[in-house]
Formats: C-alpha cells, structure tokens, sequence
C-alpha cells in the first residue's frame, strides 16, 4: 500500500454524502474537478465516478498552501467532518450540493499534466483527440453514463436469462475460417506453419453445435469479430447478445426477446413499452418505407399510387406503369402550405439523391389541386393521385416513378429527413419492428450465384421448400430482424436442421460436396446425430445501448473503441512487430 494511504480508509464516495452526514469525519479519495481560490478560502471538488462533493480549505496556512498547489486532475485524500453549504451557496444540480467538507487535512496523491481537453465539462473536442487520450475521455461525464449504463444492461440481460433456464456457455475466439460474408481477422499459427485460426465474425455453428449436444437454451455476451468497411454503428471488434433455443418456433423467439425488452427499459428508466411488437413482412417494409429497418416512430407511409395514371395522357408515367414499373406517393401531414422555394427545394434534394426527377400534388386554398405536372397530367389523374394517396386538404404528396423499390428508397430517405427537419422522430419514444419473411438467396450479378441473405443456415419457409430448385429467387426464408427506431438491433432465424436441406443450400450456393466437406464437415457430420429443430437471435449490443443512451456512434458506449478506419489511436494498433516473431510464424512483412 502507499505511504501516503497507509491509515486511510475511503469512507464515502463522492456522490454518497448528504445531510444526514453533517458533522461526521469523513475521507473522500478522487481528482480534483475544478479548484476556486478566494484567497483566505479556497474551494474545490473531488470527484470519482460516483459523484462530485465540494471540498472548502480555510484558516489552517499549511493547508490552503496544499489547496493552492491543486489543479484539475491531481489525485487527492481529504480528510474533515461534513458541513451545510450556506443558502448561497447550494448547488441544486448536484446530489451532494447542499453539503461541503471542511479539509483538515489534504493529501497530494498524486499530481497530473495539464489535460489535452477538459473533463470538468463536455467542450466540443475532436473524436480523434478523445480517442488518443481514451482513459481521461472515460473520466468524463458523458462516458461515465454510457459505460455504467452498458454495465446495468448487460446485468439485467444476464439475470433474464438465468431467469428463463438459460446457460451461459462460451465458444472459441479461436476457430476455423468459415466466410459469412465479411473477411476474417486471421491468426497464424507458430506450431502449425503455413496454417490459420480465425477470430469469430459469431458463434452461429457452435451455438447451433450446442443445441445439437442438448445444451436447449443457450445464450452469450459475447465479442465478434469483421474486417470490414466502418461505419458509426459497425467496428472491426463488437458485442452481441448470441441466443438459440431447441424446439423453438419463430413466435417462441420473439416472445422471449420481447419481454428482455420490455423488463431491460423498465430497469434502465425508460420506462414501458409495448408488447407484443408490430411485425411487417420484408417486402412491405420496402415499398412503404423504402427500408428493410424503418423508422415507425413518424407515421408517414409510402402509397402506390399507378392507378391513377394507368389510362393518363402524361405519357411519362402511363409508359411507366405499362412496362412494369411503378407510381408511388409519400403523402406529408400538414405539407399543402409548403412555399413554392420550398418544393423546389425537395426537388433538388430528390436530384441530389440520384433521382431523374420529382414530381408534387397538393389541394389549393379553392379546393382545386395543384401539381407541378398539372398541366401534363390533367386535373383528374392528379385527383385520382391525391385520393389514392390518402391525402387531405392540408397535405401535400411527393411522387416518383420508376421501378417500384427504386421509387420507395428514394421516397423513403425523403420521408426521414422531412421528418426529422419537423421534429417527428421523437428521440425519448422508442418503436420496435419485427422484420420478417426476407427472401433466403440474393443474386450476385458480379460472381453471378446465389448468395445467402442472412447465412447458409437460415431455413426456408416450409411452404417455399419445393421451390428450391425451380424458383430460388422466390424462396422466402425463417429469417428476422429486430429493428428500433430505424436501426437493425438484432438478426435471427429458425435454422436448418436436416442434413439433406443443409446439402441443398450449399448447393444453391454453389458450395459443391468437396468445399463443404471442407469448410463445415464437422457440422454437416453432426447434423446426422439427432439435431433437434432450433433458432435464435443475436441482438447488437453497442448498437442497442448507443439508442439507450441517445448516442449517434456506438463508439461513445464502448471502452476502448477503434476509429473509422479501424485503428486504435491509443495503443497505436495495428502495428508492425519484431522480425524475430515473423520468423516464429514463418512469415514475412511486405512492409
């Protein structure tokens, strides 16, 4: 132990001390926060990660000379009894801010450099340098929260599992590489030359291995690994929340994951929310909002509207509709008052989108309806237009044409940046999506296959089986994504579990016997020693808390975060290493 800690014993934490405290010996132990010297008194406060306490020096000289010498970010003991504030003086924003210490006695633990930014209070400070000085940006406020906050998240997850007949199990971090559509972080191996392990992108065989060795419900908090392209929500290293369960059907997943979500908002304050969750099939998802994770907070919706111009003379959209494409409308609440450089503004916006063009409908003051294809169009089909779309007097409809799914992204970005320019997406009010019945395949036009959407152990919905072979494109798979708030928060689905389906898959994706024989033989051999059926989720972590916590980037929920461009600015990892450990590995740096 320190000298200088030898006969001292924290009693209190700085956020602990309140009224009832008055006149008792206390020691407090943190940093320094601010320090205010009047001269024949000086006050400080001494926080920690519980709280901050004001701390007033006086009288003694020996004392205010220690109190003169504190700066922001010293470590310090006080030692002194627990005063009342004077009226004055009450601080109403702290939890401790109707009390002060009278120092008897200060200890320099330990003193600091000036800090690269200050922690006191959230300044605006570029991520680069919070990230460089990681360790001093978690003492402030701001991550304080955030990192707390994730801790109760992941307490309350671990005891609803429990709860519900869960085992926690852990898989390796050291496996076999088995794309699943990113790139794997690979490890060499020094005693196997020439060979690799890979570091997880998720446990998916081996939670499905353990619903095959009777394990029945398994879950995991649990770090994943991509080398893949970044973003604010993706980093290279990242948790999830890895669930499967034996016998389970889709309804069985969702209400389990419902009623986590409901007792996890409940426990972190945000209050109730509602269960059972809305459910929207994959394919509505994208034509009303443009999105396979829409934002349901605002209530605005995508309407087909090609009825109206099927027997149009606007040439433009009829031969739209007569080749197969497709009108849609987005009908904005409230929008018929928009300024004609209003509407012009939409349409450079649509422009700057990637559309060919944008067209608007709305009622006049007279009852009669306005567009800026009016006089093309005719009064009639921009009626129809307005009718189709659900559009009141006071609203306003934006229109593109075109391919169907084309028309509904462009729409749809449109329909989130009015939105959130109109204060409707309300961030205290949280929505939750079940997406479901996504396709099973998606083609590849580059290597021209098949490839899974979700992974090659999604199982087909049982009524597409026979179309397997005839019509792979149309298969629909027992995949699901947990959306809140326009964020996918989680992806799951019933999985395979007859080896001959299995097989089919691979085949579907041109992974012939021999690859994957090679790729996942030791799953494909355990799938014929009685796999029972099974499914499950992993729900993303960071993601989820970075909603709780109202932040844009899951980098501000985790610890020690990389940046964009998937470097730790910190540690300064990546880096090179010594040649003599290159050698170990029998590999050679091209650097």
């Amino acid at each position: 132990m320190s000298e200088q800690l030898k006969d001292l014993v924290r009693t209190h934490t700085c956020g602990a001390i309140r009224e009832a405290d008055v006149g008792k010996p206390v020691v407090l132990l943190g940093w320094v926060h601010r320090v205010r010297d009047l001269g024949a008194l000086i006050f400080f406060d001494v926080r920690d990660r519980y709280g901050v306490t004001q701390v007033v020096a006086r009288d003694d000289s020996d004392l205010l000379a220690t109190a003169k010498r504190l700066r922001p970010e010293f470590v310090v003991a006080v030692i002194g009894p627990v005063e009342m504030r004077s009226a004055e003086t009450v601080n109403p924003k702290l939890a401790t801010g109707t009390v002060e210490i009278a120092a008897g006695e200060i200890r320099v633990l330990n003193e600091a450099v000036r800090p690269p930014f200050q922690i006191a209070e959230e300044t605006s400070v570029s991520e680069d340098l919070r990230l460089r000085y990681r360790y001093l940006d978690l003492r402030g406020p701001r991550m304080q929260r955030n990192i707390q906050l994730r801790h109760r998240v992941t307490n309350v997850i671990r005891r609803f599992f429990d709860t519900h007949d869960f085992l926690e199990i852990e898989t390796p971090i050291l496996t076999k590489s088995t794309p699943e559509g990113a790139r794997d972080y690979l490890v060499p191996s020094r005693v196997h030359a020439g060979q690799f392990f890979a570091l997880p992108q998720s446990p998916q065989i081996f939670k499905q291995l353990l619903m095959i060795a009777g394990m029945d419900r398994y879950f995991q908090i649990v770090r994943c690994f991509r080398d893949e392209d970044l973003r604010a929500d993706r980093q290279p290293e990242f948790t999830q929340v890895d669930v499967e369960v034996s016998f389970a059907s889709q309804d069985q997943i969702f209400e389990l994951i419902e009623r986590l979500m409901h007792e996890l908002f409940a426990a972190v304050g945000l209050g109730s929310i509602e269960i059972p969750f809305r459910r929207l099939d994959y394919s509505e998802a994208l034509a009303r909002y443009g999105s396979d994770k829409p934002d349901l907070r605002c209530d605005l919706a995508v309407e087909d509207i090609s009825k109206a111009f099927v027997d149009s003379n606007f040439k433009v959209f009829r031969q739209v509709v007569e080749t197969g494409g497709a009108i849609r409308a987005l009908p904005i609440s409230g929008g018929g008052t928009a300024s004609r450089r209003e509407l012009d503004d939409l349409v450079a916006r649509a422009g700057e989108l990637g559309a060919a063009g944008l067209v608007w409908a709305r009622y006049g003051p007279d009852g009669k309806v306005q567009s800026s294809v009016l006089k093309v169009a005719g009064e009639a089909a921009v009626r129809s237009a307005l009718e189709l779309a659900g559009a009141g007097k006071e609203d306003l409809i934006l229109i593109a044409a075109g391919d169907g799914l084309v028309a509904s992204k462009l729409l749809g970005q449109l329909r989130l940046e009015i939105a959130q320019k109109r204060g409707w997406l309300d961030p205290n009010r949280f929505v939750f999506t079940w997406v479901v019945n996504f396709p099973l395949l998606e083609w590849d036009e580059a290597s021209r296959r098949y490839t899974a959407m979700h992974h090659p152990f999604t199982s087909p919905i049982d009524t597409d089986l026979e179309r397997l072979s005839s019509e792979p494109g149309a298969v629909r798979a027992k995949a699901y994504d947990l959306v809140l708030n326009g964020s996918e928060i989680g992806g799951g689905s019933i999985r395979i579990h007859d080896q001959a389906v299995q097989r089919r898959m691979f085949e579907l994706l041109n992974i012939g016997p021999e690859e994957a024989k090679s790729r996942f033989g030791f799953f494909l051999d355990a799938l014929e020693h009685g796999t029972p059926p099974h499914g499950g989720i992993a729900l993303g972590l960071d993601r989820i808390i970075a909603l709780l916590a109202g932040e844009t980037s899951i980098r501000d929920v985790i610890a020690f975060p990389k940046t964009a461009t998937a470097v730790d600015l910190m540690a300064g990892a990546p880096a090179d290493v010594d040649s003599k450990q290159l050698r170990e590995l029998k590999l050679r740096s091209n650097g």
